[in-house]
């Protein structure tokens, strides 16, 4: 889709944040590394095929406990880039504190729409719904989290009516939701490059806009991100947090203290950090 809205140089500093990193490719290598590391030692299934499509898999960790909380973990990379296998490393603290932890892995743009990616999400929660018994999980203790583009499509699932998919699925799938660092409204990336592989037009652009929905469920929502974000994504928490609040939401609020968009995700994989402690005491 041709560019017809100009570039906003503030908001595309604000929003392009991996540009913020002096060596964002080595972030990535270490996270690789680490996640490959654990891989090797935990109590997992990988690549399990939810939905066709090559990177519609999923990744389970489990911590040996019985019906033990399952966090189920959604990564960002603006939908457009970035695969569950760099994310393993933030399972790690999770099982060792007894926790099972499952990472979503969806098809990317522009190949997948927006549209299309929040739909796999909500393909995959149902299909760890329906298969958790294989698995050795509980389908009753299911908690959504996700980073950046991950805690829009968060957003984007406390929204859903799952019984508007199939009058077989309970209402209350998910027990508790943790977007990290979210987009809960999308207007301000169509100003940015980074919306060029999005194809975001004005009707999908505000359909797919948390900020706008109201919740469906009743489950808390613990709404974070990093103390030292840009002002951009302050403005988003903030914004969606106030909103949400007049519908009743059962919200909470954390900002993760001296850390930038990607320090809260190392943060996140620190069982000694006070976003871990706060996660882990939230999931139900």
């Amino acid at each position: 889709m041709a560019r017809t809205i100009p570039i906003d140089p503030i908001l595309e500093k604000g929003y392009n944040v991996r540009l913020l990193v002096k060596d964002f490719d080595g972030l990535i290598n270490a996270w690789s590394t680490r996640s490959e590391k654990f891989r090797g030692t935990a109590d997992s299934s990988l690549n399990c095929q939810y939905d066709e499509g090559e990177k519609n898999k999923l990744d389970i960790f489990r911590c040996g406990k019985a019906n033990a909380p399952l966090y189920v973990f959604i990564h960002g990379g603006y939908w457009q880039r970035g695969d569950k296998l760099v994310y393993s490393f933030v399972a790690e603290s999770f099982v060792n504190s007894g926790i099972d932890v499952a990472l979503i892995g969806y098809q990317l743009c522009p190949e997948s729409s927006m549209t299309d990616i929040v739909n796999q999400i909500r393909t995959a929660l149902i299909w760890l719904w329906r298969n958790a018994h294989n698995y050795a999980i509980s389908k009753d203790r299911i908690n959504i989290s996700g980073h950046s583009a991950g805690g829009h499509i968060t957003g984007m699932i406390l929204a859903t009516d799952w019984q508007q998919i199939s009058l077989d699925l309970a209402k209350n799938i998910i027990k508790t939701a943790i977007p990290i660092s979210g987009l809960y409204q999308l207007e301000p990336l169509r100003k940015t490059t980074i919306a060029d592989a999005l194809g975001l037009d004005d009707v999908e652009s505000m359909a797919l806009s948390p900020h706008f929905f109201e919740p469906v469920t009743k489950a808390p929502i613990l709404v974070t991100l990093g103390g030292a974000e840009t002002p951009e994504f302050h403005w988003q928490t903030s914004q969606f947090v106030e909103k949400w609040k007049l519908h009743d939401a059962l919200l909470d609020y954390h900002a993760e203290p001296d850390v930038d968009h990607f320090g809260v995700v190392e943060r996140l994989a620190n069982k000694d950090s006070q976003i871990f402690k706060k996660i882990s005491d939230w999931l139900l």
